[in-house]
C-alpha cells in the first residue's frame, strides 16, 4: 500500500545541479513516556524537519512520540513517509495522513526500506523496539556498511544508562580501537537537525566520539 502525495511546484528556478532530497529517520515511541518534555521534543523535532526543508521518514503510526513527530512535521508543511508492517497497521493506528504510506509484509522490510530512504538516523526516548532499532544501525556503522549521521536525542537524560553501557563495553575493550561506534549526542531536540547536517557536512560520517562516550 503506497500513498504519494502530490506534486508542489518547484519555488526555485536557479541553474544547479539536482540533488537528492534528504530526508530523516526518526527511531522513537509509540507511547509518549510519563514526561512532558519527550512529546515536546518530539514536536520541536517535526517543526524543525520542515523548517529545514528534511523530510522524515518513520514507522508510520499515530499514537505516542511517533504521531506526534510527523503530525508537527506535516502542520509546519514538512514531507512525511511512513513505513508500517501490515500487522502493526491497527495497533498502532497507522497515520492516513502521510504524505506517503507504505504497507510491508513484515518488520524486516519495514527497516531495510527505512534505511534505504534515509539519510540519517535520530532515536528520541522509546522502548525496546526503538533500542533495537538505534543498536541496529550503530552496529551497520561499526561494521562499515553506511557512513549515514546517527543522533541520540538524550532528552531529559532518557539514554543516560544506554550511553554507560557503551563506556562500559568501551573499558572492557569489547569497543576496541578501530571499531569504534559513530554517533552523536544532543541535549536538546532543537540540536537535532544541526547534529545532522554537521554530520552531512564531513560526507555524511560523523567521526567517532570518544571523549563524548567516555563521559557517561
Amino acid at each position: 500500500m503506497q500513498k504519494k502525495a502530490p506534486s508542489k511546484p518547484n519555488k526555485s528556478r536557479r541553474a544547479k545541479s539536482p540533488q537528492k532530497a534528504r530526508n530523516i529517520c526518526v527511531y522513537c515511541g509509540s507511547g509518549p513516556g510519563n514526561k512532558p518534555e519527550y512529546l515536546a521534543a518530539a514536536q520541536s523535532l517535526g517543526k524543525a524537519l520542515a523548517t529545514a526543508g528534511i523530510g522524515l521518514v518513520y514507522g508510520g503510526g499515530s499514537l505516542g512520540l511517533m504521531g506526534e513527530v510527523a503530525r508537527a512535521t506535516l502542520a509546519a508543511g514538512g514531507r512525511v513517509t511512513g513505513i508500517i508492517p501490515e500487522f502493526l497497521s491497527e495497533k498502532e493506528r497507522m497515520l492516513q495522513d502521510a504524505d506517503e504510506l507504505i504497507v510491508t509484509r513484515d518488520m524486516h522490510e519495514r527497516k531495510r526500506l527505512m534505511f534505504e530512504r534515509s539519510d540519517a538516523f535520530v532515536a528520541l526516548p522509546g522502548g525496546i523496539g526503538t533500542l533495537e532499532e538505534l543498536v541496529e544501525q550503530l552496529t551497520w556503522s561499526q561494521l562499515g556498511q553506511h557512513r549515514k549521521p546517527i543522533i541520540v536525542a538524550n532528552i531529559s537524560g532518557f539514554w543516560a544508562p544506554f550511553l554507560s553501557l557503551l563506556a562500559h563495553m568501551k573499558a572492557d575493550a569489547f569497543i576496541r580501537n578501530g571499531i569504534d561506534v559513530s554517533f552523536a549526542v544532543v541535549d536538546q531536540a532543537e540540536n537535532i537537525v544541526p547534529a545532522v547536517e554537521a554530520g552531512w557536512s564531513t560526507t555524511g560520517e560523523l567521526t567517532p566520539d570518544v571523549a563524548l562516550i567516555a563521559k557517561f
